[in-house]
């Protein structure tokens, strides 16, 4: 604190976004790198050189200072809305001058520290062209948009959170006095953030499952560790959507992979047979847990991941309270990690047995059990139901903690249905959308700071008025 009061106030805002624009984009890698090297370490696999996790953690710690990252992002937009901010005491409070001069502050703020990021050149986002010439067809190579996207729809997702918060609260308090607030309204208010969460969720495994290149390579790699799955199994699913896996068809070559994987797990090699086995049994779906039975494969998920949930959950919560650690915080960190943990092995068990529920449970006693409609639910039905019931589990977590997982996965959903490259020329869309939704919360978090729902909220707050 004694540090921050030497500090001019006008900068501190900037000071604090900087520190924390750094610190969250390099403790995480940091850790990750720790436990890699704790993990080799422990399986007598470390090959590398004693110096190799100082060097690899120096690497992490000097690419944060590049000025074309997230932590100069953070200064750029919350130091460059402070900074441009026309204040005039001669206003009055209630002038709209201010207001405005506030809200354009935040958009020239933001529209130019994206800029900034937008500016770092990747690898990912190169990429060639083909044109014709007199000598025939070449390429050339031509750079791709779309870098921050995610950071884009994260900023969209919570401006929209405030605009409708604030429509919906007005609306309530004129149907409140007026002596007509219903069952249903109150309803959709309490059940808004769960619906959130599960359609968001829904898309991102229905994602997962058929266009994984839809998802961060990051969130892609979490799920897959989440929801322990044969990769072979994914390529099955895709391949009966693609129809190039079909029911009662010789497809030999097509299914080798769903062979191999019966010599793995020590199934019958009829069971990767598609003229043999309509459907392929659910047990290849419970991978080894469970045998035949689809109940006992979910409460064996639904254990398992609760108890690697644990594992993780108990340590952070820990470390939150363990400065000022008490009883009852010891008891209630516990009680937020069994509950977190319980609502993420709900939503792993319930996922897949929501896969089994819409492929030999419930499924043929709609479409029937012919060829043609056993294919119709591997292709696609059985994933459906599984993505459109495991989302609910949310229910399980704390109503505070609802609004901001929802906000949190809302944006990854979004971007499951919009490309994740695309042409460069297009780019000031993106920008435009960025910064006036940033605008917007800014503008919200000056005047209404409340109306920015969650953790995100009160962190912004704290770095741009405290």
């Amino acid at each position: 604190m004694s540090l921050e009061r030497s500090i001019p106030p006008v900068l501190r805002p900037l000071v604090r976004a900087y520190v924390l624009g750094y610190a969250s984009s390099t403790i995480p890698r940091l850790l990750s790198l720790l436990l890699t090297h704790l993990i080799r370490k422990r399986k007598n696999n470390d090959k590398k050189k004693p110096n190799s996790l100082l060097s690899s953690a120096g690497s992490i710690l000097l690419k944060g200072l590049d000025p074309q990252r997230f932590p100069t992002f953070c200064a750029a937009l919350i130091g460059g809305s402070t900074l441009i901010e026309a204040r005039d005491n001669s206003f009055p409070e209630t002038s709209r001058i201010p207001r405005l001069a506030r809200l354009l502050s935040s958009f020239i703020a933001a529209w130019f520290s994206l800029e900034l990021l937008q500016s770092k050149k990747s690898d990912v986002f190169l990429g060639t062209i083909p044109y014709d010439t007199p000598n025939g067809v070449k390429h050339k190579a031509t750079r791709y948009a779309g870098r921050t996207i995610d950071l884009t729809l994260f900023a969209v997702t919570r401006a929209v959170d405030v605009v409708v918060g604030e429509l919906w609260s007005r609306h309530r308090i004129r149907r409140t006095v007026a002596g007509k607030w219903s069952k249903f309204e109150q309803a959709i208010s309490s059940l808004a953030d769960t619906a959130i969460f599960a359609s968001s969720s829904a898309l991102i495994m229905w994602a997962f499952i058929y266009v994984p290149e839809r998802l961060p390579q990051s969130y892609n790699k979490w799920i897959t560790q989440a929801a322990q799955v044969d990769q072979r199994l994914l390529v099955a699913l895709r391949h009966l959507k693609a129809g190039t896996i079909q029911y009662g068809t010789d497809c030999y070559d097509e299914a080798a992979f769903l062979r191999n994987m019966c010599k793995d797990y020590g199934w019958p090699l009829h069971y990767a047979d598609p003229i043999k086995s309509v459907p392929f049994p659910c047990e290849m779906v419970h991978m080894g847990r469970g045998g035949q039975s689809c109940e006992l494969h979910a409460l064996i998920r639904f254990v398992q991941t609760s108890i690697l949930c644990l594992s993780t959950y108990v340590p952070l919560n820990i470390a939150l309270v363990i400065r000022n650690p008490t009883r009852q915080s010891l008891i209630y960190a516990m009680k937020s990690s069994a509950r977190s943990s319980a609502f993420i092995g709900a939503f792993t068990a319930l996922y897949y047995y929501g896969v089994c529920l819409g492929r030999t449970r419930l499924g043929p006693r709609i479409l029937g059990t012919s060829h043609p409609a056993r294919q119709t639910l591997d292709s696609g039905i059985c994933i459906g139901t599984g993505c459109a019931i495991c989302g609910w589990t949310i229910l399980l977590e704390h109503e505070g903690r609802r609004k901001d997982i929802g906000l949190w996965v809302a944006p990854r959903a979004l971007a499951t249905i919009l490309p994740r490259r695309y042409a460069l020329e297009e780019q000031w869309k993106e920008t435009l959308a960025f910064a006036i939704s940033t605008a917007v919360v800014f503008m919200c978090v000056g005047e209404q700071p409340k109306r920015v729902r969650g953790v995100f909220g009160k962190l912004l707050n704290q770095v741009l008025y405290q």
